[in-house]
Protein backbone atom coordinates (compact mmCIF):
# COMPACT_ATOMS: atom_id res chain seq x y z
CA UNK A 1 0.00 0.00 0.00
CA UNK A 2 1.41 3.59 -0.87
CA UNK A 3 1.81 6.35 1.24
CA UNK A 4 -1.41 8.09 -0.82
CA UNK A 5 -3.40 5.55 -0.63
CA UNK A 6 -3.10 4.40 3.39
CA UNK A 7 -4.01 8.40 3.51
CA UNK A 8 -6.85 8.42 1.94
CA UNK A 9 -7.44 5.32 3.94
CA UNK A 10 -7.39 7.38 7.23
CA UNK A 11 -9.18 10.30 5.99
CA UNK A 12 -12.06 8.01 5.00
CA UNK A 13 -12.68 6.05 8.21
CA UNK A 14 -12.29 9.73 9.97
CA UNK A 15 -15.03 11.33 7.61
CA UNK A 16 -17.02 7.85 8.49
CA UNK A 17 -16.39 7.79 12.28
CA UNK A 18 -16.97 11.37 12.17
CA UNK A 19 -20.29 11.07 10.24
CA UNK A 20 -21.80 8.38 12.57
CA UNK A 21 -21.33 10.26 15.57
CA UNK A 22 -25.09 10.67 17.05
CA UNK A 23 -26.20 13.94 18.11
CA UNK A 24 -27.03 14.23 21.72
CA UNK A 25 -30.95 15.43 22.20
CA UNK A 26 -32.80 16.60 24.50
CA UNK A 27 -34.24 14.49 26.63
CA UNK A 28 -38.17 16.78 27.68
CA UNK A 29 -41.04 14.92 28.88
CA UNK A 30 -43.80 16.40 27.79
CA UNK A 31 -46.75 15.22 29.60
CA UNK A 32 -50.35 16.16 29.94
CA UNK A 33 -51.95 17.64 33.35
CA UNK A 34 -54.73 15.41 33.87
CA UNK A 35 -57.53 17.44 36.06
CA UNK A 36 -60.30 16.12 38.14
CA UNK A 37 -63.71 17.19 36.79
CA UNK A 38 -65.23 18.90 39.91
CA UNK A 39 -68.58 18.07 41.24
CA UNK A 40 -71.42 19.80 39.27
CA UNK A 41 -74.61 20.16 40.51
CA UNK A 42 -76.65 17.33 42.34
CA UNK A 43 -77.57 14.80 39.73
CA UNK A 44 -81.22 13.56 39.88
CA UNK A 45 -82.34 9.97 38.20
CA UNK A 46 -84.93 10.73 35.85
CA UNK A 47 -88.63 10.58 36.46
CA UNK A 48 -89.93 6.76 35.95
CA UNK A 49 -93.68 5.88 35.53
CA UNK A 50 -95.67 2.40 34.83
CA UNK A 51 -98.83 1.35 35.15
CA UNK A 52 -100.46 -2.43 34.65
CA UNK A 53 -103.57 -4.09 34.84
CA UNK A 54 -103.13 -7.35 37.17
CA UNK A 55 -105.78 -9.64 38.42
CA UNK A 56 -105.61 -10.06 42.14
CA UNK A 57 -108.18 -12.18 43.79
CA UNK A 58 -110.25 -12.73 41.09
CA UNK A 59 -110.71 -9.39 40.53
CA UNK A 60 -109.28 -6.13 37.94
CA UNK A 61 -106.73 -4.11 39.77
CA UNK A 62 -104.70 -1.24 37.99
CA UNK A 63 -100.85 -0.60 40.06
CA UNK A 64 -99.28 2.80 39.52
CA UNK A 65 -95.84 2.73 40.14
CA UNK A 66 -93.70 6.34 40.09
CA UNK A 67 -90.24 7.71 41.30
CA UNK A 68 -89.29 11.38 41.56
CA UNK A 69 -86.24 12.92 42.90
CA UNK A 70 -86.75 14.51 45.63
CA UNK A 71 -84.61 17.46 46.75
CA UNK A 72 -86.18 17.85 50.64
CA UNK A 73 -84.79 14.49 51.09
CA UNK A 74 -80.98 14.23 52.28
CA UNK A 75 -78.33 14.20 49.42
CA UNK A 76 -75.59 11.81 49.39
CA UNK A 77 -72.00 12.08 47.81
CA UNK A 78 -69.42 10.22 46.41
CA UNK A 79 -65.71 10.17 47.03
CA UNK A 80 -65.48 12.89 44.56
CA UNK A 81 -67.75 14.88 46.62
CA UNK A 82 -70.64 14.61 43.46
CA UNK A 83 -73.86 14.79 44.94
CA UNK A 84 -77.29 12.97 44.37
CA UNK A 85 -80.28 13.89 45.17
CA UNK A 86 -82.62 10.74 46.72
CA UNK A 87 -85.68 9.12 45.04
CA UNK A 88 -89.19 8.87 46.43
CA UNK A 89 -91.36 5.91 45.16
CA UNK A 90 -95.27 6.17 45.40
CA UNK A 91 -97.85 3.04 44.67
CA UNK A 92 -101.21 2.94 44.13
CA UNK A 93 -103.16 -0.01 43.92
CA UNK A 94 -106.84 0.79 42.69
CA UNK A 95 -109.71 -1.13 41.87
CA UNK A 96 -111.69 -1.26 38.60
CA UNK A 97 -113.92 1.34 39.85
CA UNK A 98 -110.91 3.87 40.20
CA UNK A 99 -110.82 3.84 44.16
CA UNK A 100 -107.32 3.09 45.53
CA UNK A 101 -107.04 -0.20 47.55
CA UNK A 102 -104.12 0.59 48.34
CA UNK A 103 -101.23 4.04 48.57
CA UNK A 104 -97.50 3.50 49.97
CA UNK A 105 -94.94 5.91 49.71
CA UNK A 106 -91.19 4.66 49.94
CA UNK A 107 -88.11 6.11 50.70
CA UNK A 108 -84.90 4.80 51.14
CA UNK A 109 -85.20 4.71 55.10
CA UNK A 110 -88.19 2.63 54.46
CA UNK A 111 -85.32 -0.48 53.55
CA UNK A 112 -82.76 0.82 56.56
CA UNK A 113 -83.06 -2.08 58.42
CA UNK A 114 -81.48 -4.26 55.23
CA UNK A 115 -79.15 -1.62 54.63
CA UNK A 116 -75.38 -1.79 55.64
CA UNK A 117 -73.72 1.41 56.78
CA UNK A 118 -72.15 2.10 53.22
CA UNK A 119 -75.70 1.74 51.44
CA UNK A 120 -76.86 4.25 54.10
CA UNK A 121 -74.78 6.83 54.25
CA UNK A 122 -73.97 6.82 50.02
CA UNK A 123 -77.15 4.51 48.43
CA UNK A 124 -79.95 6.08 47.03
CA UNK A 125 -83.27 4.42 46.28
CA UNK A 126 -83.23 3.35 42.28
CA UNK A 127 -86.27 1.37 41.47
CA UNK A 128 -89.32 -0.20 42.71
CA UNK A 129 -91.28 -2.81 40.35
CA UNK A 130 -94.42 -4.95 40.09
CA UNK A 131 -92.82 -8.68 39.59
CA UNK A 132 -96.51 -11.13 40.16
CA UNK A 133 -99.42 -12.07 42.14
CA UNK A 134 -98.90 -14.74 44.35
CA UNK A 135 -102.15 -15.37 46.33
CA UNK A 136 -103.20 -12.50 48.54
CA UNK A 137 -100.14 -10.73 47.68
CA UNK A 138 -98.78 -8.86 45.19
CA UNK A 139 -94.79 -8.88 45.11
CA UNK A 140 -92.45 -6.46 44.04
CA UNK A 141 -88.63 -5.86 43.63
CA UNK A 142 -87.04 -3.00 45.14
CA UNK A 143 -83.42 -1.99 45.42
CA UNK A 144 -81.01 1.10 46.74
CA UNK A 145 -77.62 1.64 44.67
CA UNK A 146 -74.61 3.17 45.00
CA UNK A 147 -75.27 5.79 42.54
CA UNK A 148 -73.53 5.58 39.22
CA UNK A 149 -71.91 1.65 39.47
CA UNK A 150 -73.75 -1.57 39.20
CA UNK A 151 -73.91 -1.82 43.08
CA UNK A 152 -76.68 -2.37 44.65
CA UNK A 153 -79.14 -4.00 47.31
CA UNK A 154 -82.09 -5.92 46.11
CA UNK A 155 -85.54 -6.03 48.43
CA UNK A 156 -88.39 -8.48 47.69
CA UNK A 157 -91.44 -6.31 49.45
CA UNK A 158 -94.88 -8.01 49.22
CA UNK A 159 -98.17 -6.63 50.23
CA UNK A 160 -101.34 -8.06 51.83
CA UNK A 161 -104.78 -7.89 50.25
CA UNK A 162 -105.19 -5.75 53.70
CA UNK A 163 -102.65 -3.33 52.49
CA UNK A 164 -99.53 -5.07 55.40
CA UNK A 165 -96.43 -5.12 54.18
CA UNK A 166 -92.93 -7.52 54.19
CA UNK A 167 -89.89 -6.67 52.96
CA UNK A 168 -87.13 -8.78 52.92
CA UNK A 169 -83.37 -8.88 51.72
CA UNK A 170 -83.60 -10.52 47.93
CA UNK A 171 -80.47 -13.25 48.39
CA UNK A 172 -81.72 -14.86 45.30
CA UNK A 173 -79.85 -11.51 43.40
CA UNK A 174 -77.79 -10.21 45.35
CA UNK A 175 -74.86 -9.34 43.78
CA UNK A 176 -73.00 -8.35 46.93
CA UNK A 177 -71.26 -11.79 47.89
CA UNK A 178 -73.94 -12.83 50.29
CA UNK A 179 -74.07 -10.23 52.34
CA UNK A 180 -76.47 -9.93 55.74
CA UNK A 181 -79.59 -11.91 55.49
CA UNK A 182 -82.31 -10.65 57.33
CA UNK A 183 -85.79 -12.60 57.76
CA UNK A 184 -88.91 -11.07 56.69
CA UNK A 185 -90.44 -8.29 58.67
CA UNK A 186 -93.86 -7.03 59.08
CA UNK A 187 -93.91 -3.12 58.60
Amino acid sequence: MTKHQLTVLCLTALVMLTGCKEKKQPVDIIAEKVETPQPSGPVRMQTYQDQREVQWLGKAYKIEISRVPDDSLAMVSDESGQKFVDNRISLVVRRSDGSVAISKTFLKRTFETYLDQNYKRGGILEGFVFDKVDGNFLDFAASVCLPQTDEYIPLAVKIDNYGNLSIKRDTEMDTNGGGDQQEEEEI
